[in-house]
């Protein structure tokens, strides 16, 4: 079992080149993909699909990707969701700034495909290990009759 498989990816940036690059190297590795042209789309999106990690452009019609990103930490159902945000190169995101809205990656502009493909199995490993090693409602109450009976 490959490590995109199953899994989804919303990438959205105004530039439909950039989109296609992206969404083939994310489809050849075995990823579902989902793409938008504008923060509002992605938004909405985000909300109806629920990905797995989000790939969002820092400048984009509508919403920018900061914005895009403040919607997603500001909605219950979407604020888990990692973002790596591309953007132009010099940029930077606080890290403060970065950690309060989930963004997890900065890649600048010029990327190449493969390093976006990189930093989204990176991502991926990481939470599907986090979601792995979180105890289970059953484990924590096992856990707690246990210490109470010890």
């Amino acid at each position: 079992m490959s490590v995109g498989e199953s899994k989804m990816i919303l990438v959205a940036d105004d530039e439909a080149h950039i989109l296609h690059i992206v969404s083939l190297k994310l489809r050849n590795a075995g990823y579902e993909v989902v793409t938008a042209m504008d923060g509002r789309e992605a938004f909405e999106l985000a909300a109806s699909q629920m990905p797995d990690l989000i790939i969002t452009d820092y400048q984009m019609p509508e919403l920018t990707g900061l914005e895009l990103c403040q919607e997603l930490a500001a909605n219950r159902t979407t604020k888990h969701i990692p973002i790596v945000m591309l953007t132009a190169k010099g940029f930077m995101l606080e890290d403060e700034e970065a950690s309060l809205h989930n963004v997890r990656a900065l890649l600048s502009k010029p990327f190449s495909p493969r390093e976006v493909l990189e930093k989204v199995n990176e991502l991926l490993a990481v939470e599907q290990a986090g979601a792995a090693s979180e105890p289970t409602e059953d484990e924590c109450e096992e856990a707690g009759t246990l210490t109470a009976d010890a």
